[in-house]
């Protein structure tokens, strides 16, 4: 802004000086004199936290209805005192500030706001810029949790940190009235404030809730904002069918900003002691983490019980490139395992846990990768599992042009060796080698598409053992063509009154693969591709290396498309598609399997809607048009109108083998408020949320999986409590209880397992009910 004083008149000069030394105290400004022009450049713009220096360097500023004092030595407001310095505001009826010292004396209705934090009481002594004094009986409020509390004295040290004596602590929005009682406070002779860390520890403690005492502690450690901070957790009590009675006492460790550590001992009364830890790290090039279990003397087994998961990715810097490195170990001391600890890492509760190591490299159109993979199977005696073949090792390598003279070319190559107990599996152990060679030319346009292509797949097999025509090698080459082709169409359409686009997108794939004898190949890798929309446009009817389906038939399919016409946002889709073979497949994964005879294939179907933001539906049906039954259906639909509220339900079937229907939700008990809108923190305060799943099998009449649980939020704190089952096995399931109370702001304590994790691991859409925010600015209190 440009200002020339012969435009001001006498009154405005003297306004503008002071409007501009504001300014300057706040944010350093340059003054550049032009004759008779002002020009003011503001740099930097307002800071949330000034550097220490311009801090220590930023003037005084005093303002009272009467000031009396000595220059340069001491100062004396009385009526409406305040005196204000960067980040700091003191209030009071009288203050006396001596410049000399930097120490001000405030009395009667005194304030103090330091950063946003917020004090108020009868007398305060202090120097002002090391914050060093005391306050008197003073009431305070944090900004960073909306924290607050009253206490007989209150000492700083210094700007980060502060002592209050005989105090107490609560985040619970103070209400009018003389006999109001916060849901939750905790009293204690000394509470020490931790601006640095954030953090407050207090000392001699009872935390009361709904006025009772329920847990006196001599010291506790609590955080004054979100950042993580090392402690002792809340230690969580449970009970379940299999462990019995649980106590967790975890301790987290915060390292560094980007490492962290929680050891996490568990005691069952039925069981023993488990000693469980996780290590996490993060650093530019890579990040991974361990978690590791140990129970000595398991006495529901008899037997030392122990898991361990590792994960890790990163990349290592080489001079010709950088090469990508991933690990995920997961061990176990037994089979029975994921079956005795159902809350172990997910990774844990399979019966397949692979070891997998990868490392690859790519520069331009070649890339390469080396792995080894090893499975660890876990056997139950009622329901064994042929284990799958580890790889040790696997190398491939690739080269890949796209758009070379119009075309797309590739050819990759594989070499595995498979390894696997003999007297689990029924082939040999083996080498193979093989090689893929594509090439294709699209043509591509808005209209429409046409991808021609040709591919070779050659494979080459050295066994362990002679197979049973007595050979020790086995190979095979298996040419396939394929056409892919598709139109777009669309045209202007409109719906309840939005403007939309409907496309017809037809589409028809041809594929030929001729036939090729294989039934003496070995299978190592190779599965029945799923019959979906992904796959039926694809040219094998089986994933992996192994076999190759001879094929000659033809895919048609169409699908239609609503589209917002402004934005583009899909609201709908409807798709169809049919396989017609025009000869019996021959090539089959056993000699058990049946099949694909020529004809028509059974009819996929499949829909999306999501016209409303607050509906989400999508089906797909299997459907066999010979015997007019549905194969296979999956339906859902998801219903949430607003935050916190959501409804989902989905109905599964699988003919001869499943039939199931699973709903979920999280739904208010009481209502009030807009509907279809945001919830205001008032309207959540005193509601009670249902919160679910049921997962009921039609076919076996019976629950699944079952979750049922309730949300409480009172505002300053949050109560829950959950029942799950789990089904282990046709014969026997886990159950447990969870409570738990959430003390927003200060710490959770509980029984079982944290009732969040259950409700986010069911239930799709789930939000918690206190999300983590930004921290506020101090500008946001600012007085």
């Amino acid at each position: 802004m440009r200002f020339r004083l012969s435009d001001l008149t006498p009154g405005l000069i003297q306004p503008l000086w002071a409007a501009t030394a504001l300014v300057c105290a706040v944010a350093p400004c340059q003054l550049a004199w032009a004759q008779d022009a002002v020009q003011l450049k503001s740099s930097p713009l307002l800071q949330d936290k000034l550097p220490p220096d311009a801090a220590k360097s930023a003037p005084v500023f005093l303002q009272a209805d009467r000031i009396t004092g000595r220059p340069d030595l001491d100062t004396t407001l009385e009526g409406g005192a305040v005196l204000r310095k960067a980040g700091t505001v003191i209030r009071a009826d009288r203050l006396t500030y001596d410049q000399s010292t930097d120490r001000a004396v405030a009395t009667g209705n005194v304030r103090i706001n330091r950063g946003g934090n917020i004090y108020e009481g009868p007398l305060l002594d202090l120097k002002v810029d090391a914050f060093e004094g005391f306050f008197t009986a003073p009431s305070y409020q944090f900004l960073q949790n909306d924290a607050h509390g009253t206490a007989d004295r209150a000492d700083f040290q210094d700007a980060s940190h502060a002592t209050v004596h005989n105090a107490t602590y609560t985040t619970c929005r103070r209400e009018a009235g003389p006999d109001w009682l916060p849901g939750w406070i905790l009293r204690a002779k000394r509470i020490d404030l931790d601006n640095d860390e954030e953090t407050g520890v207090a000392h001699g403690a009872v935390l009361s809730f709904q006025g009772v005492p329920i847990l006196p502690v001599p010291a506790i450690s609590f955080p004054l904002s979100d950042k993580r901070k090392s402690g002792v957790l809340p230690p969580t009590l449970g009970l379940d069918n299999v462990n019995g009675a649980e106590l967790v006492l975890p301790y987290y460790w915060n390292i560094a900003p980007n490492r962290d550590a929680t050891l996490t001992p568990t005691v069952m009364t039925a069981r023993g002691v488990d000693l469980g830890a996780e290590f996490r790290y993060l650093e530019p090039s890579y990040g991974g983490g361990i978690r590791a279990n140990y129970m000595p003397s398991d006495q529901l087994r008899k037997t030392d019980r122990w898991g361990v998961s590792l994960i890790h990715a990163g990349n290592v810097d080489t001079g010709m490139g950088g090469v990508g490195v991933s690990v995920n170990l997961n061990r176990v001391s037994d089979d029975d395992y994921w079956r005795d600890f159902t809350r172990s890492s997910p990774a844990l509760t399979q019966r397949l846990l692979p070891n997998d190591l990868v490392a690859s490299w790519g520069q331009g159109a070649l890339s390469t990768s080396l792995r080894v993979l090893q499975w660890q199977t876990l056997q139950d005696v009622t329901a064994p599992i042929v284990p799958p073949y580890d790889r040790a090792p696997q190398l491939t390598a690739r080269y890949a042009l796209d758009n070379w003279h119009g075309l797309d070319a590739s050819v990759e190559g594989d070499f595995t060796q498979f390894v696997s107990n003999r007297t689990l599996t029924l082939q040999p152990n083996a080498q193979r080698s093989l090689g893929v060679v594509q090439i294709s030319r699209p043509w591509l346009a808005p209209a429409g598409f046409l991808i021609p292509k040709l591919q070779l797949h050659a494979s080459s097999y050295q066994f362990d053992d002679a197979l049973s025509n007595g050979r020790r090698e086995a190979d095979s080459v298996v040419p396939t063509f394929s056409l892919d082709s598709g139109l777009v169409f669309e045209r202007e359409a409109s719906l309840w009154g939005k403007s939309l686009v409907q496309t017809l997108e037809p589409r028809a794939y041809y594929v030929y693969t001729p036939y090729r004898d294989q039934r003496l190949l070995p299978n190592y890798d190779t599965a029945g591709n799923d019959f979906n929309f992904a796959s039926i446009y694809t040219d094998n009817a089986f994933v992996g290396h192994d076999k190759i389906a001879d094929n000659n038939l033809l895919t048609l399919g169409v699908t239609t498309r609503l589209l917002d016409a402004d934005t583009g946002a899909q609201y709908a889709r409807f798709g169809f598609a049919q396989r017609l073979r025009f000869e019996d497949q021959k090539v089959t994964l056993t000699p058990a399997t049946s099949p694909a005879l020529a004809g028509f294939s059974d009819i996929l179907l499949g829909a999306s809607v999501n016209i409303d933001s607050r509906w989400v539906l999508d089906s797909t049906v299997q459907y066999n048009a010979k015997t007019e039954q549905s194969v296979r259906s999956t339906i859902g639909a998801s219903y949430r109108p607003g935050e916190h509220r959501v409804f989902n339900a989905a109905y599964r079937f699988q003919s001869g083998l499943s039939e199931q229907v699973d709903t979920s939700w999280q739904w208010p008990l009481s209502f009030s408020g807009t509907p279809n809108g945001p919830l205001a923190s008032s309207e959540r305060v005193g509601r009670y949320y249902a919160v679910g799943r049921m997962n009921y099998s039609l076919n076996e009449r019976r629950l699944v999986d079952s979750v049922l649980g309730v949300e409480y939020d009172a505002g300053c704190w949050l109560g829950r409590v959950v029942f799950q089952r789990v089904q282990t096995s046709t014969s026997s399931a886990t159950e447990n209880l969870a409570f738990q109370l959430d003390f927003v702001g200060f710490t959770r304590l509980g029984v079982g397992r944290n009732p969040q994790s259950t409700f986010a691991q069911n239930i799709s859409r789930y939000q918690n009910l206190r999300e983590p925010g930004t921290a506020p600015s101090r500008f946001s209190n600012y007085d």
